[in-house]
């Protein structure tokens, strides 16, 4: 087995992402399995100066080690450029004129989750249509995906807490999004080409992702790699029910930091919300490899409120 950490460097790390991390890394130790850290730093309009750094302190503070990293996805361009050539030589790829108005305003909501899904309007546009348009402004790159009743199109897995699920890539997101039209390679393809070159065989992290493994598993696949196991685990929230962010600065780590609590004191207060312990105790994560199961963290898949009680375990 082999596991990842994947931060993205646009801010210090909250107490969401720390359960994510403490999960994955639970999953890993206790299958006998590595960590990989990799720093998800492609998009240069998320970076902040000094905040990767932050981030491997951070996870070294927790107790979350790894075996393997840190790997910085801005220093991989090339290996994206091959795999976009892959797809290219199999004619999947073509130019995507659309803005993100055009899209709001032709595509259909998928009804399980409100995610637009994008109805093909630059699929068919001529040549010497795709010519003059580029000449304007920069086209992105999408993936051909198959049709409703092709088979190939059908993706089915079974997540670690969520069980089985299946996509029809048509329906549920239509042709997708594999490069910017800044030249940014979207991070679909990324994740993917990322996971297979550096063995992860488990891809542990929020279930806000989870309608991204049907896309990813499909990418895998044409790229010939076998796609990762997946497990999703609960989000942090507060209590109006919106995810933490970082911009909830009182609940990221320098703040608690700074406010003297121990990393013991949250590793135990995350693994008590995922289920692996039931009293309150402050725990190393190499404590808790012995008690974790994915059965555990099935039973307590519902998001994690962080209200005053939560924070009342941390900050004591």
């Amino acid at each position: 087995m082999r596991g990842r950490f994947a931060p993205t460097p646009s801010g210090r790390m909250h107490l969401g992402n720390a359960f994510s991390a403490l999960v994955a890394w639970l999953s890993a130790r206790a299958g006998g399995g590595e960590m990989v850290l990799r720093i998800e730093d492609l998009d240069p309009r998320a970076q902040r100066p000094g905040v990767a750094e932050t981030l491997i302190d951070d996870l070294a503070w927790l107790g979350l080690t790894w075996d393997e990293g840190p790997v910085f996805q801005s220093a991989r361009s090339e290996v994206y450029a091959r795999a976009l050539e892959r797809l290219e030589d199999l004619g999947l790829l073509y130019p995507c004129f659309c803005t993100r108005a055009d899209l709001r305003a032709a595509s259909a909501p998928h009804a399980s989750d409100g995610a637009l899904v994008y109805p093909g309007t630059c699929r068919g546009i001529p040549p010497e249509e795709v010519e003059r348009r580029s000449s304007l402004r920069p086209p992105s790159l999408r993936l051909r995906v198959p049709g409703e009743d092709d088979p190939a199109g059908t993706i089915e897995f079974c997540d670690l807490a969520y069980g089985p699920r299946r996509e029809v890539l048509a329906r549920d997101c239509g042709d997708f999004l594999v490069r910017r039209s800044d030249g940014v390679v979207a991070y679909q393809l990324a994740v993917v080409v990322d996971d297979a070159l550096m063995g992860v065989t488990q891809v542990v992290r929020g279930h806000d992702l989870l309608p991204s493994c049907a896309r990813q598993s499909y990418l895998a696949r044409l790229l010939g790699w076998k796609p990762p196991c997946y497990g999703h685990v609960p989000l942090l929230v507060a209590p109006g029910g919106r995810r933490l962010a970082k911009r909830d600065r009182d609940l990221d780590l320098g703040a608690l930091r700074s406010r003297g609590v121990a990393p013991e004191r949250i590793v135990g207060a995350l693994a008590r919300a995922a289920g692996l312990i039931d009293d309150e105790v402050d725990l190393t994560p190499a404590e808790l490899v012995g008690t974790f199961s994915w059965e555990k963290v099935a039973a307590h898949r519902e998001d994690i409120v962080v209200d005053d009680e939560f924070l009342a375990s941390i900050v004591r």
